[in-house]
Parts: structure tokens; sequence; C-alpha cells
């Protein structure tokens, strides 16, 4: 499946549907007055979320989205039917903006959220509104309103409680695929992730979480450089970050300045969100030539964060990682249920 995460489209509400001038003309019913009907109420256009759904690609092939129109209106004082309304189906984390103006107009999270995007049109009102004192006959009707027509665009930024950030290489799919059922591209050269790939972890008391390995950063991502810009929207929503840096790296402590310094240049809070650190790759590295300890020490004080040291290979050190996710995930989510 292609992962689509962005997307333009158009999207026209129905036209209302017009009234009529229309008389009775009942044998016995003599003078028997206007009796044109309103117009129905043209269709609108309504985002609902469909938790099912991981990517925008249906958007890719169709980018024009129409309701129906209302009907006339009918004698006898028959209300034309209303259009009917065009249900688009997204995943959850849609943002939909404004193309135009660039404003949210809203941010779809929850299954079977939804959200009117553009209003159906007015019926028209048939001649029988026009019945007064002073106008018996009304020979005038209405016609219907148009219905609202917007340029949007769509923006997925994945729901995931934990994301795995570091530079390329420094083992994120390796990782996952070791924690979950995902089974992202590995290879031994960078950017071999294009996409962001999701994975469910099971907590021991039976939950899923949802981990998810966003593609590289490099130096300069904030600003459009390299593939991590595309992605550093979808860790707006995670509520814990796991930093991994390869532990075999000539200069980890660059490294790890190096993504904190693209988090915070992209700002959103990205900077500010808890972090826990994992030296990676722990197996392949020179024992005699690094104190691995040493090397601990220095990122947590540098960090101020949990720092562990893991091999998503040979899966040393994940248990305890993973117990100190937990425990952050959990502090989190009391302090977001007490702010509710």
């Amino acid at each position: 499946m292609q992962f689509i995460d962005q997307a333009i489209v158009e999207v026209e509400a129905g036209k209302g549907g017009d009234g009529i001038v229309a008389f009775r003309r009942e044998k016995y019913v003599p003078a028997g007055g206007p009796a044109g009907g309103n117009g129905g109420k043209g269709g609108s256009v309504i985002f609902v979320v469909d938790t099912n759904l991981q990517t925008l690609l249906d958007f890719r092939y169709k980018r024009l989205f129409k309701a129906d129109n209302g009907s006339r209106g009918g004698p006898n004082n028959c209300t034309g039917a209303n259009g009917k309304d065009l249900i688009i189906e997204v995943p959850g984390g849609t943002a939909i903006y404004d193309a135009e103006t660039d404003a949210l107009l809203c941010d779809l999270v929850e299954n079977e959220q939804s959200f009117v995007v553009a209003e159906g049109g007015k019926g028209g009102l048939g001649n029988k509104h026009f019945l007064s004192n002073r106008n018996r006959a009304p020979e005038y009707a209405l016609p219907g309103l148009e219905g609202e027509h917007k340029v949007l665009r769509l923006e997925l930024k994945l729901l995931a409680e934990v994301g795995i950030i570091g530079l390329p290489n420094a083992g994120k799919s390796t990782l996952i695929s070791s924690l979950s059922a995902a089974r992202p591209k590995i290879a031994d050269y960078p950017f071999t992730t294009l996409v962001p790939n999701l994975g469910v972890v099971k907590k021991p008391t039976g939950d899923g979480t949802v981990f998810a390995d966003i593609p590289g950063l490099i130096e300069g991502a904030s600003h459009g450089t390299g593939l991590g810009y595309d992605f550093l929207r979808h860790i707006e929503r995670t509520r814990v970050l796991l930093h991994l840096i390869d532990a075999t790296s000539a200069d980890v402590i660059g490294d790890y300045h190096t993504i904190q310094s693209e988090l915070e240049a992209y700002g959103r809070g990205l900077d500010k969100r808890p972090q826990i650190l994992a030296l990676n790759k722990i197996d392949a590295m020179d024992q005699e030539s690094v104190d691995l300890e040493a090397l601990t020490l220095e990122l947590n004080h540098i960090s101020l964060a949990p720092v562990f040291t893991i091999s998503a290979v040979t899966r040393a050190g994940l248990n305890e990682m993973l117990q100190e996710i937990w425990r952050v995930v959990d502090e989190v989510t009391a302090l977001e249920n007490i702010e509710v």
C-alpha cells in the first residue's frame, strides 16, 4: 500500500432546488390559490473518520468531490427532495485546511468523528410562500442557492503514542520490527525507510501501544533538507519520543545534538516532548575502544533523559527500555486526563 500523507482536493456542495410557480386547479376548489412548493436543500460534503484507513492514497486519483443538488419544488405545495450528502472517509489524524487561507478547518482524530466541510445550498421558495392579503396570486418564486465550494489541503498526522526518531541507519526499522509485527524495509544504506511505519507493541497489561518509525532526519530537515521535513508532522501527536542513536557512530554526542536542533527548529513543542534515549547496535561496538558506560553517563548528563543501551538485533536491553516507555506514556496520559 502506497503511503500518501498530503493531498489537495476540491469540494462542492449541492445547489438548492428551485421553488416553482403553480396554482391549484381542482374541479371543486374555485380560486384555489398558489400551490408552488419549495425546492429541496442541496447535499453537503461531510468528512468522516474511518480508523481502518491509514493513508490519503484515494485522493491522489480523485480530486473533485461534488454532492447532489436538491430537487425543484412540485405542485400542490410539494417540497422538492433534498440532495444526498456526500460522505468522504479519511484516516484518523487528518487535518483539513482551507488551501487558500491556510486556516485549519478541523482536526479529525476519533473514529466516526465527522465535520461538514461544505454546506449545501438552501432550496428556493415556491410562490405559496409569498401569499398575503395584498397578493392573493403571486406569480414568482425563488431559485435555489448555490452550495459552498472550497479547495482543501488534507494533511495526515499519524496517531501514535511513541515516535521513534534518529538519524538514518540508527536502526529504527529494525527496532520496530523486533518490537511488533511490522515488517518495514531494512537495509544497510541511508534512507531505507521512505515512509513512516506503524507497529503495535503489546504492554504487559495486554493493551497495545502504537509506535511510529519516522524516516531518518538529517541536519537541515526542519528547513526542507532530505526527507525529514515531510514527516516531522507525524511526531506532533506522539506522547513520547524514543530517540535512537547509533552507538557505533564516530560522534554519538554530535548525532544527539543534530536531532535535538532539528526538533527545536521545527517548533510546535517537539523539543519539549518527553524523550527516552537508546544507544543502539551495542552488539556491533568495539568494546575495547569505546567506554559504553562513560558514554551513557555523558548522554544522560547532557539530555537529562533516561538512557538505555540496546541491540534491536539481539533484543538486548529492550525489556528495560520498554518498562520506562510504559511508565512515561502512562504518566503523560494521566496528566492529559487531569487537564481535560
